[in-house]
């Protein structure tokens, strides 16, 4: 009763982290520029891969494999925000802006350059 009891939540776990991971990746395609898809990025992947991680650790019960999965999930956990923090550092100083208002609303044809600067 105990092992079907924990193979359920962790299957609810990973199913739950694939979710995250899956709207994430809509959120990169979706979104119009690099702040608003680095922040759908940086927010689901760390969470979706931490619960996969954790559904992991469940299923291999207490061995060396759940140390080993424990390991990654804190090199993600630090790594995953501070990349996203480069990122978006990077393109600041580098001069680019975020796209403001709707984007859908403009005209065909009409597109921002690189650096943000309207419609050309």
């Amino acid at each position: 009763m105990m092992a079907m009891a924990i193979d359920i939540l962790s299957w609810i776990l990973l199913v739950a982290g694939a979710g995250f991971l899956l709207i994430g990746g809509i959120g990169v395609l979706r979104l119009p520029d690099v702040y608003t898809r680095a922040h759908a990025a940086g927010i689901t992947d760390t969470l979706g891969a931490d619960l996969i991680l954790v559904g992991l650790m469940l299923q291999g019960g207490f061995t060396l494999v759940t140390v080993k999965l424990a390991l990654i999930m804190i090199f993600i956990f630090f790594t995953s925000p501070t990349s996203t923090h480069a990122l978006i550092h990077t393109a600041h100083a580098d001069g680019l802006k975020p796209v403001l208002g709707d984007p859908s609303k403009d005209a065909p044809g009409k597109t921002a350059d690189r650096k943000g600067n309207g419609p050309s």
